[in-house]
């Protein structure tokens, strides 16, 4: 280890930064085929119906490897896993260009998802690693904005392209942006940051102080009993069902939404598709600002419970609002609150997983995802089943708001101040 004079920005920050890049791209490449999905709908013949398994098989193959992903890297370390995700999911980003046929692009579109599986489960395991406790509400919050401001800004930037690129070009250019940062990820990242060259003998002490903590207190027992047995870790993983099944609404069926039912012209359609996910940006950032403030003052229960009970709330109450309203507009932006608040909350759902987890936060944040993707794997098929058979745009947006609901209930029994393993709170963070 190197010890060189404190530079202005601390090698921790780069981390960040690096992580919150990879956020970018991971939704760059989601959220494309929401937009394409009209043209590839017409190339290849498919109804609504066909283009929601499309959808579905990317989330279900996500699901499936999820765990198993986030337990290799707790056993090789992120670097070298990490390296494997981008340029697996890179590979058939590009491959999505040259699928022919309805189940070549279903089993293009699993191999995506089982690639891209684990990529944010990593990213949680490496803030464990790498972010002070009393920082990590913050950067989950950060690391969330870079992802839905890419997301926000894909619809428009893909509405673009779409002028002078054929779709299958498109998926070509997007996944060749991946191999790039896969390759500078492998180059200068390092799983400990006692084994980085840049790191300071001051900033490691500062990210080392906590972790000896959970280190002295940590257990022995097996993740998976210990994981499962938990209460919290169960309404975690409800609770995130609410937020995934909305979420994936938004990147695949709210483009269709917004032109069919609500009238939209293609160019306002862009800008309004990407507003959720703009909007989401300042969710994150405060939400996760807010749980961090919020738990320094009241406590870990207090400061996550708090932000969930009242984001989702406020979600719920929302997208009631979007199903029922008649301005086309108004109930746009409805959705994009809606959107927000409940993004505002991921800060503390990721920054719990570490809480409750301690050395097995990547497994344990891989649990949480997973079963969100039970929501994300249902939200576009029953959308299209509910829309075919009740023609009926309204319906799905109801469903929303009672899963926000229910999330915001889930989040009243969550005690993040109850680790798994009985290691004790961080210091500042009263239980």
């Amino acid at each position: 280890m190197s010890v060189h004079p404190a530079s202005r920005v601390a090698l921790r920050h780069k981390v960040v930064a690096l992580a919150v890049s990879l956020a970018a791209l991971t939704y760059l490449d989601r959220v494309a085929i929401s937009v394409l999905a009209p043209a590839m709908m017409r190339d290849f013949g498919l109804t609504q119906i066909q283009m929601s398994y499309v959808f579905s098989a990317f989330t279900l193959a996500y699901a499936l490897f999820e765990v198993p992903t986030a337990w290799w890297a707790d056993r090789v370390g992120s670097r070298r896993v990490v390296t494997r995700i981008v340029t697996w999911w890179s590979a058939f980003t590009v491959l999505t260009g040259a699928a022919w046929g309805y189940f070549s692009l279903i089993a293009t579109r699993f191999l995506f998802g089982a690639g891209e599986a684990g990529a944010w489960p990593n990213a949680t395991r490496v803030f464990s690693r790498w972010i002070p406790a009393s920082e990590r509400g913050v950067v989950q919050g950060i690391f969330f904005a870079g992802a839905h401001l890419s997301g926000g800004l894909a619809p428009f930037l893909v509405t673009v392209m779409s002028g002078h690129f054929h779709w299958r070009t498109i998926f070509v250019i997007f996944g060749a942006l991946g191999f790039l940062w896969a390759a500078w990820w492998y180059r200068w990242f390092r799983d400990e940051p006692s084994e980085h060259p840049s790191i300071t003998h001051d900033e490691l002490q500062k990210i080392l102080s906590e972790r000896a903590l959970l280190a002295r207190h940590g257990g022995t027992g097996s993740r998976w009993t210990i994981i499962f047995r938990s209460r919290s870790v169960f309404l975690l993983c409800l609770m995130y069902i609410a937020n995934c099944y909305g979420f994936y609404f938004l990147i695949t069926w709210l483009p269709t939404y917004l032109g069919k039912a609500r009238g939209f012209s293609s160019m306002e359609l862009g800008l309004f598709a990407g507003l959720p996910l703009t909007l989401s940006v300042f969710g994150d950032i405060f939400g996760g600002w807010t749980t961090d403030v919020l738990t320094k003052r009241f406590g870990l229960r207090f400061g996550r419970a708090s932000v969930g009970v009242g984001a989702y709330f406020v979600a719920g109450v929302a997208m009631v609002g979007a199903a029922g309203v008649e301005g086309a507009r108004i109930a746009a932006v409805l959705i994009a609150i809606a959107s927000a608040a409940g993004m505002f909350t991921l800060g503390a759902s990721w920054a719990a997983c570490i809480d409750i987890g301690g050395r097995h936060s990547a497994v344990l944040s891989a649990a949480m995802n997973t079963s969100g993707q039970i929501g994300g794997i249902l939200s576009p098929i029953v959308l299209a089943y509910v829309v075919d058979i009740f023609d009926n745009w309204a319906i799905p947006l109801y469903v929303m708001a009672g899963l926000y609901f229910m999330a915001s209930v889930c989040w009243i029994f969550i005690r993040a101040d109850r680790p798994l393993e009985g290691h004790s709170p961080l210091p500042g963070r009263a239980a």
